[in-house]
């Protein structure tokens, strides 16, 4: 299976979108701050995930959600979640 992931900075609120074949591994990647691009903003919770049997598929909504109207929609889809840290 192909995974899509949005993963959400505790300290920061800061969004950061991927795909992966090992959930479970590519999130500790993340919180164990091996990722460069991810390091500063550690730790991480996921917030949602897709799942897919096809790569090319998990690679277009991954496209997708980085695209203007794609952010819109992680906003609208998980408003309740992305409630302000306070």
């Amino acid at each position: 299976m192909y995974y899509f992931y949005i993963l959400r900075s505790v300290p920061t609120g800061k969004l950061y979108l991927g795909q992966t074949t090992d959930l479970k591994k590519r999130i500790a990647s993340h919180n164990d701050r091996t990722n460069k691009a991810t390091k500063p903003y550690t730790p991480f919770e996921l917030i949602y995930y897709s799942a897919f049997k096809n790569q090319e598929d998990c690679i277009n909504c991954e496209k997708y959600f980085k695209t203007t109207a794609g952010w819109k929609r992680i906003h609208r889809m998980l408003k309740n979640t992305l409630v302000k840290i306070k």
